[in-house]
């Protein structure tokens, strides 16, 4: 059965990755995973939005990729040890930033994936996602935080489990099992998405064997990260079933219907 973070929306997917930062966005020094470019993501016809969570010092879950801030603002500081006000701070001047929870309330009418970046948002999540569990898809490299969030938005009364995309074992096992063309049913469980690179240094991620098993068991197949238009048709014609790009515009018009 069909998890309705997929019913009545597009298909292919088009995930904005952080956001959507336009060319006006970055000549005003838009960030990625703010509000603004969330905000240009809805204005440009997005239905998903792809996005992280840290914590901050004060215990909020915050939309930020990176552990730490060295990459945005060259300051070593991991992100728990910063409080969320001096990180709005920071964000002010560059779009905003957003807690999981502004995120959802606004922007209602868009689904979200969520990559839990760290064990310690598991807890602070829970009560975050419980009444939005059919718009809310929970990914993370690790499976162990996936399966920790999923679990514990049920235990604390979701009627619903959120959608959920396989973590780096689950993609390996199906990799492996694929090409030995053994059942992945198992490792396929509760698994509504696997969301992978084309290829990972020299190894070759997506296979045709790999689309097939996945399909079998009702899984879609999303594609990260992809900016090149004549990328993204290739991949959808060789059955990818979403994109998740910078360029989510680009992507929307991409692959819209002719």
């Amino acid at each position: 059965m069909t998890h309705p973070y997929f019913s009545k929306t597009r298909h292919p997917r088009v995930l904005a990755h952080r956001g959507l930062i336009t060319a006006a966005g970055e000549d005003s020094g838009v960030w990625e995973n703010s509000a603004a470019a969330f905000a240009a993501a809805h204005a440009a016809g997005v239905e998903y939005i792809e996005t992280d969570c840290q914590v901050t010092a004060d215990g909020d879950v915050v939309l930020f990729h990176d552990a730490t801030l060295t990459r945005l603002v060259d300051d070593p500081r991991a992100v728990r040890e910063v409080r969320t006000r001096e990180l709005r701070a920071m964000f002010a001047d560059h779009g905003g930033l957003l807690t999981v929870g502004e995120a959802l309330a606004s922007l209602p009418d868009v689904r979200f994936n969520i990559d839990v970046k760290t064990d310690a948002a598991v807890s602070p999540l829970v009560p975050i996602l419980v009444d939005d569990t059919h718009r809310v898809l929970v990914t993370s490299f690790s499976d162990a935080n996936r399966r920790a969030t999923v679990s514990s938005v049920l235990r604390a009364g979701a009627s619903l489990r959120p959608a959920t995309s396989g973590g780096s074992r689950t993609i390996a096992s199906l990799r492996a099992l694929s090409a030995l063309r053994l059942s992945p049913a198992r490792i396929l469980r509760d698994i509504d998405a696997l969301q992978i690179p084309e290829r990972y240094g020299p190894l070759t991620v997506l296979t045709p064997a790999l689309l097939k098993a996945a399909h079998r068991f009702g899984v879609e197949v999303h594609i990260w990260t992809v900016n090149d238009p004549a990328d993204m048709a290739r991949l959808v014609a060789a059955g990818a079933d979403g994109i998740v790009s910078d360029r989510a515009d680009v992507a929307l018009k991409t692959l819209s219907p002719r």
